[in-house]
């Protein structure tokens, strides 16, 4: 009976062992926010961790913006994300606005660490900053090119943003100090993805885009030259809790492999096949993982 009870006592301490957390096996938890290219993003750096590090990868995109992912790498909620520099800079940091990329990312890098203990990795080769779009046709007929032959045309401009551009100290503001553009009328706030439809039927006159948009380089558009340098830069970085980079080994150095490896160019295109092509979002990133020689 005695030997009985500890057979069955055994198997249950066996079955308690099996169960119990392990901290090699607890999924890396990867997170974006809530357009297209950083759902991309996210997916190329789930994908390439499971095909570099062979760990369980655990996807949290599509989260919302900017403040919502924040909040949930502070939380534990995910363990990185993809995020701009001059973003965290103004809208997280609350800090004046630079022009130059290394001082953007020691200030943002520094700030972090100290009040979030949370790394920046080295940027992944996207400078995705704010652009300013006029159709092709407008910007020839009336000679502009950069936003200062913007700001001289005495007819004014109808804008149409997203929520973020017209709130954030380095969206709407920084263009208007810095150029005092005429407006007819306030601007014209819509989802990212309605903007260049917008545009094409004149609803309005002047967009708040994106730099690596993938209708950029399709359409008859042209991206007035931000010659004031109203806006920061916006490189893009892989922002990592410091406890997960402990926990996991490897993952540093995993994720450093993605430094410099994405170019405005290529974004583009990613987000073109994203959005103008209606393919997944899991098979672009395989597709650019799979030629990119990235493993």
């Amino acid at each position: 009976m005695d030997r009985t009870k500890a057979v069955a006592a055994l198997i249950v301490l066996l079955a308690l062992g099996g169960c119990a957390p392990s901290g090699s096996t607890r999924p890396i938890r990867i997170g974006s926010k809530n357009f297209t290219e950083q759902v991309i993003l996210g997916e190329i750096i789930a994908q390439y961790l499971e095909r570099r590090l062979h760990l369980p990868v655990e996807r949290r995109l599509n989260l919302g913006g900017t403040l919502l992912a924040h909040q949930a790498l502070r939380n534990g909620e995910i363990d990185l994300y993809p995020e701009y520099t001059g973003t965290a800079l103004a809208a997280i940091l609350k800090e004046s606005v630079t022009s130059g990329p290394s001082d953007v990312l020691a200030r943002v890098r520094s700030a972090y660490l100290r009040d979030f203990q949370i790394e920046w990795l080295d940027p992944i080769g996207i400078d995705n900053g704010f652009a300013l779009v006029v159709r092709g046709s407008d910007a020839r007929g009336r000679k502009i090119e950069s936003l200062s032959d913007a700001a001289r045309a005495n007819d004014g401009w109808i804008l149409g943003a997203g929520y973020e551009f017209e709130q954030r100290a380095d969206g709407l503001p920084a263009l208007n100090k810095t150029y005092g553009l005429r407006w007819r009328g306030r601007p014209k706030i819509m989802d990212l993805g309605l903007l260049y439809k917008a545009l094409d039927q004149g609803q309005v006159t002047m967009i708040a885009a994106n730099a690596t948009d993938g209708l950029l380089s399709k359409l008859d558009l042209q991206a007035l030259r931000d010659d004031k340098h109203a806006f920061p830069p916006y490189e893009v970085a892989i922002a990592v809790r410091r406890d997960s980079m402990l926990r996991t080994p490897g993952l540093r150095e995993a994720l450093l492999g993605l430094s410099g490896k994405i170019t405005n160019s290529a974004m583009q295109a990613l987000n073109y096949k994203a959005d103008g092509e209606h393919r997944s979002v899991a098979d672009v990133a395989k597709e650019f993982l799979d030629t990119s020689g990235l493993r």
